[in-house]
């Protein structure tokens, strides 16, 4: 079994940082649980896939990178969409397919964009995110920016070839990348271990010799000290970083 990173023990946090921390995660806990009841009620239709329970992952990430970054991520989006500064009105909104939606409400719960928040959605295909990060990080390498690409995925994307395409990709060119699995250990009813031989996910990067870590997703402290060193990494030239949030 891996050793599932901690925060470290000798990190000293504000009391204004742990507050603004746990403010952002309380208030995305209590987005979602209104969306849930407003899906209940049939007033949001479709899918309704909830952030609960990886709220510290968002806000850790958050926390660690820059406001000009890139973030992509699936369909379990709606708590990056509002840690990206995007309008919790905005976003309840776009769920409920109201033109003052983020995405116009034509987007609704796995399509919200946001050009100005550097949010890139929000997509609805298993994976198909995987790639558009990585041109994301192309980009940015092209350009000469010093910016990054967070990309996001869940534990049901690994299995998509697009991944190991991306990963080789991405190691090759040294592209400003992060790749971050949310892996809540269920690709909706299916457990890692009936999918995937190897059950431990951050093992997956190194057939590419790409650094990676395995943290504990419901720690906040542990999200934030991961994410600033791959961030760093990534941002100084020297290519992606993988991290296994478990939560």
């Amino acid at each position: 079994m891996a050793k599932v990173q901690a925060a470290p023990a000798g990190a000293v946090y504000t009391r204004e940082q742990l507050l603004t921390w746990y403010r952002q995660m309380l208030a995305v806990r209590r987005m979602e649980e209104k969306a849930a009841q407003l899906y209940t009620q049939q007033k949001i239709r479709g899918f309704l896939h909830l952030y609960i329970g990886q709220e510290a992952v968002g806000v850790g990430i958050e926390a660690a990178i820059r406001p000009e970054d890139y973030v992509i991520t699936g369909y379990r989006e709606h708590g990056n969409a509002y840690l990206r500064g995007i309008p919790m009105r905005q976003i309840i909104a776009e769920l409920m397919g109201k033109e003052t939606g983020c995405s116009r409400g034509k987007g609704g719960s796995m399509h919200m964009f946001s050009k100005e928040k550097r949010f890139l959605g929000g997509h609805g295909i298993v994976g198909g995110q995987i790639g558009l990060g990585t041109g994301v990080a192309f980009a940015i390498q092209y350009q000469g920016q010093d910016l990054i690409s967070v990309t996001l995925f869940g534990d049901g994307a690994v299995r998509q070839g697009i991944l190991h395409e991306c990963f080789n990709m991405a190691m090759l060119w040294k592209l400003p990348v992060v790749y971050v699995c949310e892996n809540n250990q269920y690709a909706m009813g299916t457990a890692v271990s009936r999918s995937s031989n190897v059950t431990e996910l951050y093992r997956l990067a190194c057939a590419y010799d790409m650094p990676s870590e395995r943290v504990d997703g419901m720690d906040v402290l542990a999200v934030y000290e991961a994410m600033q060193k791959a961030a760093h990494h990534a941002r100084s030239g020297k290519g992606p970083y993988f991290l296994e949030m478990l939560t």
